[in-house]
């Protein structure tokens, strides 16, 4: 083989290989890069659609709850609904038989644009474990839309008889838009 043929040969390897190399870098890489985007995105929409599927199974469920949810939440007004969550403790303090001591409701807002607010209250409640316990059962069976946030238990006697139970529950209020009427 002579020397121009070499060099030929040279020539061609090396426009074969940056040809190559081009073609790696602008054509393969983006193409592999988007077809595992494309990838990622087809297994994200079929999720969506899977959970879409699910809620639309479960539509007149989730309706009947938040209609209740609704129907359930404190009154628009502010002291209005104050009165409705000691109302409510009171309720509950007597059919448990436990004493209530200490509540205080605080407003918490949310953020801007929202529609609902919330009445936290916070309560210390003194009894036998029985009568918090069914103090707590009260609550959560209770239809006004009440939650349960925090609960601390303490004992105020060494044999652990009497107890002393701090809470913290949160009312749901709903504030609507100016083109709705209100829950209640």
């Amino acid at each position: 083989m002579n020397n121009k043929n070499r060099e030929q040969l040279l020539l061609i390897v090396a426009v074969a290989a940056i040809v190559l190399m081009v073609g790696d870098r602008f054509v393969l890489q983006p193409l592999t890069a988007s077809w595992k985007a494309r990838t990622t995105e087809i297994a994200d929409l079929q999720k969506k659609v899977s959970e879409g599927g699910k809620l639309l199974e479960r539509d007149r469920v989730v309706r009947e709850r938040w209609n209740s949810m609704r129907a359930n939440a404190l009154t628009n007004d502010t002291s209005a609904a104050e009165a409705q969550a000691l109302r409510a403790f009171e309720r509950w303090s007597k059919d448990s038989g436990v004493n209530m001591s200490g509540i205080k409701p605080a407003w918490k807002r949310a953020n801007t644009g929202e529609d609902y607010q919330t009445l936290e209250c916070r309560a210390d409640a003194t009894g036998t474990l029985a009568s918090l316990a069914k103090f707590l059962y009260q609550v959560e069976k209770d239809p006004m839309a009440m939650r349960v946030d925090v609960v601390d238990l303490a004992t105020r006697d060494t044999d652990g008889r009497n107890l002393t139970m701090s809470l913290q529950l949160s009312g749901l209020v709903l504030t609507p838009k100016n083109n709705e009427t209100p829950a209640k």
